[in-house]
């Protein structure tokens, strides 16, 4: 499993977790604070929207605090769907792209493999998915939440 921090100018942190439970995420948020401060303070001054999947670490009394204490705000994000999250219309595709058929050896090779990708979608501002999300949204609230085709 992998967790990504990232924005309309990229990832900003990414890291491999074994398991995700709150005192892991709790770290997390603290790592990915000390690294915008040094990478992206820009970020920070503008206030920072957390959208995370609703799984029981992410909402623990802990992580909020935590999240409260920074002033950052985390956005509501209802039961899954694949419409609703950026990740999963467009920073996963996109790291899978010219994956077809790879065997990885081993976890360390996958892992290099991944921030090789990374990377390179950094470098192009390859991920707009963060950008596209208002127009998804309006579009799956008309839909009732039902899927979209092609959205």
């Amino acid at each position: 499993m992998m967790i990504f921090a990232y924005d309309c100018k990229g990832v900003i942190m990414s890291d491999r977790v074994p398991t995700v439970t709150a005192a892991y995420y709790r770290q997390y948020f603290q790592k990915l604070r000390r690294k915008m401060h040094a990478n992206r303070p820009d970020l920070l001054e503008n206030g920072v929207l957390i959208l995370h999947d609703n799984a029981r670490p992410n909402l623990g009394k802990d992580v909020r605090e935590l999240l409260d204490g920074y002033s950052w705000e985390m956005l509501p994000l209802p039961p899954y769907n694949p419409d609703m999250s950026p990740p999963d219309f467009d920073l996963l595709p996109k790291l899978k792209i010219n994956m077809h058929g790879f065997r990885f050896s081993t976890l360390e090779d996958l892992s290099a493999f991944v921030a090789r990708r990374v990377r390179q979608l950094n470098c192009c501002r390859y991920l707009t998915g963060i950008m596209d999300l208002p127009k998804r949204w309006d579009a799956v609230i008309r839909q009732k939440r039902d899927y979209i085709e092609g959205l």
